[in-house]
């Protein structure tokens, strides 16, 4: 029986949402289609979440990153040249570049950048793994990093500039909110709601049904059994309700 993470899973339906394609293929889950031409996009970010967001697109070979764009960095990241900061954005995109994705960690800021980056008319793409199982009725956003490992089961609904981390579970009928970030190892039961901005911390355990508000930040290693008011921090096992989670979005 192959893992999770086996490659050639072979299912045979066609994907719900055609938006899926753009990282895995609908008959072979997980595998993307070989283009012979891949087109040309920017990635917004040389940091660490940077790394794997560039591995992911070579991996898909949809796309050939020309170039990383970074405020603070020069130089290059994972063999991929810095060409420029935020304010070269406009002209990037007068260049001819037409695509994008938005590799910052920072949930408000890739939310911010990436509305920037459509602004500007640049087409916001996904960086999923190959070896990520996403259900074929899944409804993917743009801008979503699924790294590898990560299952997205049956009728799950990923918004925009989410990020979905390494050996992530998100069980049927999951809402993952506007550039929400579910960190590594996370195991999300049936009928999820995250809200926009929020932040699960690495290995975090939720019972079905449990909401975690807009903002809110659930600490690594907890355990959810009642839902999480938006803007709050959670703890522990089970986790408790302590303050306002104002800026503790560390673990990224």
């Amino acid at each position: 029986m192959p893992s999770l993470v086996d490659p050639v899973i072979i299912l045979n339906f066609e994907a719900a949402d055609p938006r899926v394609g753009q990282s895995c293929v609908s008959k072979q889950l997980g595998v993307n289609p070989v283009v012979s031409d891949p087109e040309p996009v920017i990635v917004v970010g040389a940091g660490g979440h940077a790394k794997v967001v560039i591995e992911l697109i070579i991996a898909s070979a949809n796309y050939r990153i020309v170039g990383l764009v970074d405020k603070n960095r020069s130089g290059a990241t994972g063999g991929i040249p810095v060409i420029g900061t935020d304010d070269d954005l406009r002209r990037l995109r007068q260049s001819g570049i037409e695509r994008a994705f938005v590799a910052l960690g920072d949930n408000r800021r890739r939310l911010m950048i990436g509305r920037q980056l459509q602004k500007l008319g640049f087409e916001i793409v996904n960086a999923i793994s190959p070896t990520a199982v996403i259900s074929p009725s899944a409804q993917l956003g743009a801008g979503i990093a699924i790294m590898p490992a990560a299952v997205v089961n049956a009728d799950c609904h990923i918004e925009d500039f989410a990020i979905i981390n390494t050996g992530v579970i998100i069980d049927h009928d999951g809402q993952i909110g506007e550039a929400s970030h579910i960190a590594p190892g996370c195991a999300l039961a049936g009928t999820i709601n995250v809200g926009r901005l929020a932040f699960v911390g690495t290995g975090t355990s939720v019972i079905p049904g449990i909401s975690i508000g807009e903002e809110a930040v659930v600490g690594a290693g907890a355990c959810l059994i009642s839902d999480v008011p938006p803007g709050m921090l959670a703890v522990g096992v089970p986790a408790k309700i302590l303050k306002r989670s104002n800026d503790t979005q560390n673990e990224r």
